[in-house]
This record gives structure tokens, sequence and C-alpha cells, in this order.
């Protein structure tokens, strides 16, 4: 059985290209608006097909020089007690 990932990575172009679509705009091409789940469904599909097919340049979401403020993204501090 394939994983999810292996799935998206397999998808023909013209139905990743159409994933992409409906996340730019946020409906189906019928005019369905997508829920919150679909298009974060959506959009992990484009984001494993584009690592099995794209060079990180080309991919959704590259940041040229890489993350903001030069280093890896970072958690935020555990909030104090209370005393």
């Amino acid at each position: 059985m394939k994983t999810f990932v292996e799935w998206a990575a397999q998808l023909p172009e013209e139905v990743y290209e159409g994933l992409v679509r409906a996340v730019e705009l946020g409906k189906w091409p019928d005019g369905t608006r997508l829920t919150a789940e679909q298009r974060a469904l959506c959009l992990q599909a484009v984001i494993a097909y584009d690592h099995r097919h794209k060079p990180p340049e080309a991919r959704i979401g590259y940041l040229p020089g890489g993350c903001p403020g030069g280093g890896e993204p970072q958690a935020s501090p555990a909030p104090a007690a209370d005393e």
C-alpha cells in the first residue's frame, strides 16, 4: 500500500496543476470552496510532488537565501510558570 506522500509524488502533471490552482484560488474548478482540510491536503500533495520532480528553487514556497533570519526556525520559548 502506498503512503500519501508516495501517491502524491506520482500524480499526473495535469492533476498536480489542478491542485496548485485549487490551493491558489481556494476553490475547485466548479467553484465549490475548498474546506480547510481539503486545502491542507492539496498543499501537502503539491509539496510532495514538487519534492520528487522539481529542483529546490522551483518548488512551492522556495525562499532565495533560505529561511528569513538565516537559520532554522526556532520554537518559541516556554511561557513562564505562574508563581
